[in-house]
C-alpha cells in the first residue's frame, strides 16, 4: 500500500499530501502517527501548511491542524493557499510584533486549542492562541492578543484601560471587539458559519480615538508602532 501521507517541506512551510481514497478517520490517525514520529525533526518551528491531493472541509482542516498540534510542537501559523503573499505578510506580522514566542511560552501565556461557546480565557499579559475562538467564547488580555486561527467570538485587549494595544487574527469576524476603552463598531452583520470569503489576516488597533481593523500588508506593518 502506498504511503497515505507525504510531508514535503519548503522555506517557512509544509506541503501535506493526503490520500484521497482513505477513510477520513483512519487518515486522521495516520496524520497523528506521522507527526508524532517526526516531532524531533520539526521541533517547535512556526510554519504555514498547504493540503494537496484531497479536498477538505474547513472543519476537517481545523481537525488536522489540531491533530498536528497535539502530536508535535510544530506551530501552524496559517493555511497556505493561492494567495501566498497574504500568508507571508501574516508570518511577518508575528515576527515583528513586540513580544516573542519563546518569551510567551516561558511566561505561560501560550494557549493551544479552540475556545468554544461559553469558555472564557483571561490573562494579565499578552497571549498567543493556537486555534479558533468560536461564537460565544471570550478572550481577555490586559495587553495584546494574537490568534493563529479565526476570531468569531469576543476579544478584549488592553484590559487595563490603555489604548496602545492590538488584536491580530488570521480570520477576523468577531461578535464583539474592544481595545482599552474603545469598542469596534461595524455596520455589517456577519454570518459566523456560512460560506466566507477568502482568508484575510487582519489587525485591530486604536487610531484617532477609535478601533480600526485593517488587512495586514507590508506597508501597514512599517507604519504601525508595534
Amino acid at each position: 500500500m502506498k504511503n497515505p501521507i507525504i510531508i514535503k517541506s519548503f522555506p517557512n512551510g509544509l506541503s501535506l499530501y493526503l490520500d484521497e481514497n482513505m477513510e477520513y478517520d483512519r487518515l486522521l490517525k495516520e496524520i497523528a502517527l506521522k507527526f508524532k514520529e517526526s516531532a524531533h525533526f520539526f521541533k517547535d518551528a512556526k510554519m504555514g501548511i498547504s493540503f494537496e491531493g484531497r479536498k477538505l472541509t474547513e472543519e476537517e482542516e481545523r481537525e488536522i491542524i489540531n491533530t498536528i498540534s497535539a502530536n508535535s510542537s510544530l506551530n501552524i501559523a496559517c493555511i497556505i493557499g493561492k494567495d501566498n503573499e497574504t500568508n507571508q505578510n501574516y508570518i511577518r506580522a508575528l515576527e515583528q510584533i513586540s513580544f516573542h514566542q519563546q518569551e510567551m511560552e516561558n511566561a505561560g501565556q501560550f494557549y493551544k486549542g479552540t475556545l468554544k461557546d461559553g469558555q472564557i480565557l483571561e490573562t494579565e499579559n499578552s497571549i498567543i492562541v493556537l486555534g479558533d475562538v468560536y461564537p460565544g467564547a471570550s478572550i481577555i488580555s490586559k495587553k495584546d492578543i494574537i490568534i493563529i486561527g479565526g476570531l468569531y467570538g469576543q476579544a478584549y485587549a488592553g484590559g487595563s484601560g490603555q489604548e496602545g494595544h492590538f488584536i491580530v487574527a488570521l480570520e477576523m469576524s468577531p461578535e464583539k471587539l474592544k481595545i482599552g476603552e474603545f469598542k469596534y463598531k461595524t455596520s455589517e452583520k456577519q454570518s459566523k458559519w456560512s460560506i466566507r470569503p477568502k482568508i484575510q489576516p487582519k489587525i485591530a488597533y486604536v487610531s484617532d480615538g477609535r478601533v480600526v481593523m485593517e488587512a495586514i500588508t507590508k506597508e501597514l506593518l512599517k507604519e504601525l508602532p508595534i
